[in-house]
């Protein structure tokens, strides 16, 4: 692996003060290191740090290969150097015929060859079964999520023990190249689109303003948070490049996203009629309430409840938590559609399919069925 100038003390720096939360820029401004440096050597490691590898308390030490060498020269038996070391004569015997035998042992050359097997790295999953990478790689290429498709090799392949990997097998395949089990390329069909890990940072809140006439979300009926009654919805904005917008209604308890395209814009007059015809296509089994955050977008939630018969109950400020399925859809679909993208120029056909991708992935907190497969029964 590439260092990029750095010495094993400025690579545990690195390493520590971007844990803390530190820019690239200012670890390397702190290191008196160039930045690109730096960027390259955390890109070589794909974000993810990997401990120096120590040598084992058992294992024999230079030292001790120095007196074994010195006894094989004045030809003490391997027993007899054992006495001398405090060490069972199997672990001399052992040493000695694996680095040449009693004619051509070296103890700095023995040492040398202990310490590149040591360092020598058990072959990835991913790069051994051919099989397993090339499902691996066309769930990815579908833009379904690490853990997705560890929750879903189970169920699939029930009878075949080699087809089972962990998410983390998978993500440490795309972000560490030097594996040589996933293609780079993709990187880019995770969610975040990232070629490397990050440090978990804290986000600013954003402030909103005050709508007149809402309904809290902690009046709301306890069968909507324990997600018991289906047809409770969350919703939400997602934002491209301004002023475009795309409004996402998630189902609470199959987690199914239907998207309305907003051609005209996002303020309160042109969503209020787009949501309306959205839920109006529903099942009336299936529009019972709508849980929004603050935004003035929903300036008119009075008239689209009399409209919809969808009662709104607002999130508290600042707590995006309280609609966490709709946050996290709204994370996945930022893998089709990103805040570079007019979202007006994106119409109602391109979103009903990108909905029925995700309505067609399996989800981890639906025991790995898929939001369509839940949502079916309830349809009947």
């Amino acid at each position: 692996m590439r260092t990029f100038g750095l010495s094993a003390l400025e690579q545990e720096a690195v390493w520590a003060q971007r844990r803390a939360g530190a820019a690239l820029r200012l670890i390397a401004r702190r290191l008196g290191k160039h930045t690109p440096a730096v960027r390259g050597f955390v890109l070589e490691t794909g974000g993810v740090y990997r401990r120096s590898p120590t040598r084992p308390q058992r294992s024999l030490t230079a030292a001790e290969r120095e007196a074994i060498s010195r006894g094989v020269a004045s030809s003490a038996s391997c027993r007899r150097i054992a006495q001398w070391l405090g060490r069972a004569p199997s672990t001399v015997t052992r040493e000695v015929r694996r680095n040449g035998g009693r004619e051509r042992y070296r103890a700095q050359a023995a040492d040398a060859a202990a310490e590149r097997r040591r360092r020598r790295s058990k072959p990835a999953k991913l790069a051994m079964e051919g099989t397993l990478r090339a499902v691996v790689e066309e769930k990815l290429a579908l833009r379904w999520s690490p853990q997705q498709i560890a929750g879903w090799l189970p169920l699939a392949y029930p009878h075949t023990a080699v087809m089972r990997v962990s998410h983390e097998t998978i993500y440490l395949s795309l972000f560490v190249q030097s594996r040589g089990a996933l293609r780079r390329d993709l990187q880019r069909c995770l969610r975040t689109g990232r070629a490397m890990r990050y440090p978990r940072g804290a986000r600013l809140p954003q402030g909103r303003g005050q709508l007149n006439d809402m309904v809290n979300i902690s009046v709301r009926p306890a069968e909507v948070q324990d997600r018991a009654v289906p047809g409770q919805w969350e919703g939400d904005l997602l934002l491209g490049q301004r002023p475009s917008a795309v409004a996402t209604l998630v189902e609470r308890t199959s987690r199914y996203v239907v998207l309305v395209a907003l051609p005209y814009g996002y303020k309160a007059e042109q969503v209020r009629p787009a949501l309306t015809a959205a839920v109006g296509q529903l099942p009336a089994h299936l529009k019972r309430s709508l849980t929004w955050d603050q935004g003035k977008e929903m300036a008119g939630h009075v008239t689209f409840t009399v409209d919809s018969g969808v009662q709104v109950y607002f999130c508290d400020p600042q707590s995006p938590w309280q609609r966490g399925s709709n946050e996290n859809t709204n994370g996945l679909l930022r893998q089709y559609l990103t805040r570079r993208t007019d979202l007006r120029t994106v119409d109602q056909g391109q979103l009903d399919a990108i909905a029925a991708e995700l309505n067609g992935r399996p989800r981890h907190t639906l025991g790995f069925r898929t939001p369509a497969q839940v949502l079916a029964p309830l349809l009947a």
